[in-house]
Formats: C-alpha cells, structure tokens, sequence
C-alpha cells in the first residue's frame, strides 16, 4: 500500500508496523487520519514513538476513530477523565494488567474496536515489552476440519476470570462485571477476514460442548495463539504511543522488569457487537 504523507516500516511481514511522519498531538488532516486508519487495517498494530500528548491530545486522537469507551471495572484516576485508564506498576506491584493472552474487554456485549497506550515512563533497563499475536493468522492456520467444526461455535467472555479476583475486595461492590457471548470466529467488519475470538484472559467456556470438551478444546485453541510465528514485541522507549485492534489481534504485556516504573495512560475506541459470516471456502 503506497502512503503520501505517513512512512510505514513494517516490524514483521504479518503484523506490526512503525508510523513515522505524523505528530499525535495535533489534529489530523482528512488524507493522514485516512492512512493512518488504512496502516492499522493493513498491519493490525501500529506504533508511533517520540510523541507529546496531553490528556486531552490524546483522547481527541482516540476520538478521532470514534467514541471514547469507559473500562466496566477500572479505576477512574482522573475524574475529570473518565476514559483514561491509568497504566501503572511500580516496586509495590505483585502483577500487571494483561499478563494473560487477550483482546481487551471482550467480556462487553459490544467490546472496543481498539486500544491507544502512551508510555511516559518504561523500565530503565529495556523490559516491558507488549506482545501482540494476529488473529487472522491464527484462524488461517488451522486445519480445515478444525475451522469447520468452529464456524459455529459462540464462546462465554467473562470480565470475573480477567479483573474480580485482582480487585480489592472493598471496591468489588462499585465494580461492574460483564459477560457476553460471542462467535469463536469473528469476521472483521472493515476487512472482511476472518480470525480467532477467544483468550486465555477473558474466555469461560464453550456453551454448545460438555465441560471436558470445552476445556480441551480452548486449551488448544489458547496454546496456538501463542506460536512466536503470529507474533510481533514492541520495545517501549519514553513517549511511545501503541495503537492496536481488538477485532483482529491479542496482546500480552510482559513482566519482568520489577521493581522497576511502568507509568501511562490509555484511551479506547468503542467498538460494535461481533458477528461471524461464513466464507465460501468454510
């Protein structure tokens, strides 16, 4: 895909790109906004690197991709800002958001489109890296008799298996848990491909197996999300910014750099319910 007024550096062949060229914090014009959105399309994530951006800055880029969304079960550090989530650890962290294989907040009935992380602030001695996983390959590499026997299967997401246990026990009563029911294979609405909807972090169960099925089956499924062949790692440098889509990718925050500070903020874009359309080839 040929870009004017962007440069793309591709991380791996399949997934992941560097953007360069482009200032996060001002508006982006109709043709930069149209590659941008064109260059996540095509690669799944993309990173942005040496930005400055205010809290404001940066909901107005998320905006810009449409309606901000507010974590269920997040704390609200700024209160002013609802839809920035904090992104935090430090020598008193025991364990980190996203250390589990996941899309984020798959649990909502209509879960977001995508998430924008900006790191100010990253271990000094190189760790921290974000993992992110194409769900597109994974799906495509499957034998054919498994991808017949998925297109009909729905999955339970449950927001309990990735946040009740982690959260205080005094803040579970102001928490909201959602749960929704989606297709094992969801069909990207502006791509048109097809990829694997379950993760380790949010996934309960299949609904239409026995139990034993169930398991077995998503335990596979979990382990072949994990091949390094579907993977891309960003290195976190300061003033980082990631932007990755929850319909199509799953990501895994590493951590292995206590007691060292991880410090930013988030932003995420709504997204809409997901459905699966079979393919002629299914």
């Amino acid at each position: 895909m040929a870009y004017q007024s962007i440069e793309v550096r591709k991380i791996t062949p399949t997934i992941g790109a560097e953007i360069h060229g482009v200032d996060l914090s001002q508006p982006l014009g109709n043709q930069q906004f149209q590659e941008v959105h064109d260059a996540l399309m095509d690669n799944l994530v993309i990173f942005f690197r040496d930005q400055k951006m205010s809290i404001d800055q940066h909901k107005d880029f998320g905006r810009r991709f449409g309606p901000l969304h507010v974590h269920p079960n997040a704390p609200i550090t700024f209160k002013e800002h609802p839809e920035i989530l904090v992104i935090k650890a430090d020598e008193t962290s025991r364990h980190v958001a996203g250390e589990e294989w996941h899309s984020d907040v798959s649990c909502d009935p209509e879960p977001p489109m995508g998430s924008i992380l900006y790191l100010t602030e990253v271990p000094p001695d190189g760790a921290g890296d974000t993992i992110f996983a194409n769900m597109y390959r994974a799906y495509e590499t499957l034998s054919d008799p498994m991808k017949k026997m998925l297109q009909g299967l729905t999955a339970l997401h449950d927001s309990t298996k990735a946040h009740y246990y982690r959260a205080k026990a005094t803040d579970r009563d102001e928490m909201q848990f959602p749960n929704a029911e989606h297709p094992i294979v969801r069909t990207h609405p502006v791509t048109g491909r097809q990829g694997l909807y379950v993760s380790r972090g949010f996934t309960l169960r299949i609904p239409q197996l026995k139990k034993h099925e169930s398991d077995a089956l998503l335990e596979m499924l979990y382990r072949h999300v994990e091949t390094p062949e579907f993977h891309c790692r960003f290195k976190w440098q300061p003033n980082s910014v990631a932007f990755w889509d929850n319909r199509c990718t799953q990501h895994h925050a590493m951590f292995d750099y206590f007691p060292h500070r991880r410090y930013g903020h988030r932003v995420t874009v709504c997204g809409d319910k997901p459905f699966h359309r079979p393919s002629q080839t299914a």
